[in-house]
């Protein structure tokens, strides 16, 4: 792999805008990661909360992290029948420890200052290296200048429970959304950088977009999940993002 013409080719710019992020958050204290907090029909007897939000143009990947990506990194090894699938079981840290990674390769700034506790890592937004989209970012990218629930038909545009088998698909299969991005609804969550709510929730991090094994309603630009930063499963991966649009080294 070149991995820096890799990374042009597959890189697209976001532009700028606005997006208005909307929770339904139970006002009971509920440390489950498979709640979800922003699923259309899950309403009830919730709390809505509502910011209308500005966001810079950046850079995002135009597909999850398949494992091929991920390998070449990490020097863990996978099948190669499965090189263009997206890599899963992979939990925050190990998200955000790939970013870093990536970006030495790259000869760029490493983003994140990594503590032991997940909490206090810190990311630098003015570093021109790879990160983990923000949840107002990953939103506003994922609805590709549609303002409905999906940029497209369900069936065109996602992998979900009723047509994936439940497996895991290849990237790139269905229709991209009009900023070019694959996958943004279904086939695997992806992991953001936030928090959800510190005080409430600890260091749950936030996860968006529904999987292949998701039933049609939690597959849109507003579904979220969280969990703890270590936690892994099969149907959750991550994307990468750039807030600086200087050329790699």
């Amino acid at each position: 792999m070149n991995l820096a013409e890799y990374i042009k080719e597959n890189m697209v710019l976001i532009p700028k805008g606005q997006e208005l992020i909307r929770d339904f958050i139970d006002p009971v204290k509920w440390l489950s990661s498979d709640y979800k907090m922003s699923a259309p029909g899950t309403r009830k007897a919730k709390n809505t909360r509502e910011e209308l939000l500005y966001v810079s143009s950046f850079l995002m990947l135009k597909t999850t992290v398949t494992n091929e990506l991920y390998s070449y990194v990490t020097g863990i090894d996978y099948d190669v029948k499965i090189k263009d699938f997206p890599v899963v079981n992979v939990s925050w840290v190990e998200a955000i420890e790939f970013c870093n990674r990536l970006s030495e390769k790259l000869g760029l700034e490493k983003c994140y200052i990594l503590n032991s506790v997940s909490e206090k890592t810190i990311v630098d937004y003015s570093k021109n290296g790879f990160r983990l989209p923000t949840d107002v970012e990953w939103q506003y990218a994922c609805r590709g200048n549609k303002k409905g629930y999906r940029y497209g038909d369900i069936e065109e545009t996602a992998w979900y429970e009723k047509n994936s088998e439940k497996r895991l698909q290849e990237v790139k299969m269905k229709r991209a959304n009009d900023f070019g991005l694959f996958d943004m609804i279904g086939n695997v969550w992806e992991w953001c950088f936030d928090l959800y709510d510190e005080k409430r929730y600890g260091n749950y991090r936030i996860f968006r977009g529904g999987s292949f094994a998701s039933e049609e309603r939690a597959c849109g630009a507003t579904s979220r999940r969280k969990s703890f930063p270590e936690f892994k499963i099969d149907d959750l991966g991550f994307r990468i993002a750039r807030s600086s649009f200087s050329g790699l080294k």
